[in-house]
């Protein structure tokens, strides 16, 4: 029941495979170095290339891309034919469209219960302005509905 962004996070395997799957398991780490991070379940068929692969892209969603977080979440099919993409700075997939981008280098990986979890250090990172995220909660994808500003936290924080 925790709302969240959609990503698709890519790579290209050692033999050239374009990978990739649906994710909502993304968060930011630390902003120097700039860290993200992500999870994958043991099961996932894509684990072996994105665990010996050097780099990835987190591709987060716009409003308008459910269809491609349900197409990168089904088993069995090509989730690249008729999807336009093109190579970023290391190679990984960026998907066109996208909210935002992270190119980040595979930096460290944790085994935890039944997931890894990825630590990517940012490379280079995009973003389309005035464009709406995807999000999901509760099994259903939802559009964004902004409910005013946020109140100013960081020199509360500093406090």
């Amino acid at each position: 029941m925790f709302a969240t962004g959609v990503t698709i996070v890519t790579a290209r395997a050692a033999d050239g495979t374009l990978v990739g799957m649906t994710a909502s398991s993304f968060n930011s780490v630390s902003l120097d170095p700039p860290l993200v991070l992500w999870s994958l379940a043991h099961r996932a068929s894509s684990l072996a290339a994105f665990a010996a692969g050097s780099h990835y892209a987190i591709n987060v969603l716009a409003a308008g891309q459910q269809a491609l977080a349900e197409r990168f979440a089904t088993r069995g099919i090509d989730r690249f034919a008729g999807v336009d993409h093109a190579p970023g700075v290391a190679g990984a997939p960026v998907l066109a469209g996208a909210v935002a981008v992270f190119e980040c280098f595979n930096r460290s990986q944790y085994v935890e219960g039944d997931h890894t979890i990825f630590v990517g250090e940012v490379e280079r990172c995009s973003h389309l302005a005035g464009v709406s995220p995807l999000l999901y909660h509760g099994g259903m994808f939802y559009a964004e509905l902004p409910l005013g500003a946020a109140p100013q936290l960081a020199s509360a924080n500093q406090k």
